[in-house]
């Protein structure tokens, strides 16, 4: 299984558009680029890839990485920046299975899956698989279980994906506070690679109108105001997951350009053989 990081940013990118901040000035110096969420999954066994959320950055991604286009996707969420680069499928592929929740979201009054299907009605080549947390599907050769997680107000789901042949297991957290369900845990439990979201690092929770939430057994947050993950919200993941290596992606141009691109903060075009 091979794992191309396509995009390891949050909504607006680092660096972001119109911004001179320390962090995206720096990251401009350095030649890195954090673009929208995406993970592209490559079965070299089969032949076959799959697409872990649609950027809206999908094409630049794609021509920069060089990865086949693929043969399946999953969308975990709604929100544009995880959802809007499916309009790029058109005459680049003939047929895409796209896979998505299949459970009612109180806040929108439709499935993952359905808004999915009604937002891109016009694609020919798009099919939408609904399939049902916590239980395994297969696509490209590999096992993947959607898992719901702690995004409000929008239902989102983290991923385990596993190669039944070798035992290679990837885990997606997905956008989420550190209020993971214990279920899905479960079923995040022990990756090769963990992908977990750390939009920004701890110690900037104080200037969120609502602080923080999830405070360890140090004190510190592990979750940034209502929806997402601290740097060390997901480093505390990690541990609790037992994983064997962690990336942390979705990571905000807000980070200080002294911690910005420490270890283990992912940048796009990172390359995992597993």
């Amino acid at each position: 299984m091979r794992v191309t990081l396509l995009g390891t940013g949050d909504t607006t990118g680092t660096p972001t558009v119109g911004c001179d901040c320390e962090t995206c000035e720096t990251a401009r110096e350095l030649g890195v680029e954090r673009t929208r969420f995406s993970v592209h999954v490559e079965n070299e066994r089969t032949g076959e890839s799959l697409l872990v959320d649609a950027s809206p950055d999908f094409r630049y991604q794609f021509l920069r990485e060089g990865v086949p286009v693929p043969d399946a996707a999953v969308i975990t969420h709604v929100h544009f920046d995880h959802l809007d680069g499916l309009g790029n499928v058109f005459r680049i592929v003939e047929a895409l299975d796209v896979f998505a929740a299949d459970e009612n979201d109180p806040e929108t009054g439709a499935s993952v899956a359905e808004t999915v299907a009604d937002d891109y009605d016009y694609l020919r080549a798009i099919s939408v698989r609904p399939r049902t947390p916590l239980e395994p599907f297969e696509t490209c050769g590999l096992e993947v279980t959607l898992v719901p997680v702690d995004h409000p107000p929008l239902v989102c789901y983290g991923l385990a994906i596993e190669d039944p042949e070798t035992g290679a297991k990837l885990s997606i957290s997905g956008d989420t506070t550190y209020d993971v369900p214990s279920a899905s845990r479960e079923v995040l439990a022990d990756p090769d690679l963990l992908l977990a979201e750390a939009i920004v690092p701890a110690h900037l929770c104080a200037y969120h109108p609502l602080g923080g939430r999830h405070e360890g057994p140090d004190g510190v947050h592990h979750t940034f105001g209502t929806k997402h993950m601290t740097r060390e919200g997901a480093l505390a993941l990690a541990d609790d997951l037992d994983a064997a290596e962690t990336r942390l992606v979705h990571a905000a141009h807000f980070y200080p350009a002294d911690e910005a691109f420490e270890e283990p903060l992912a940048v796009d075009g990172e390359v995992y053989e597993l």
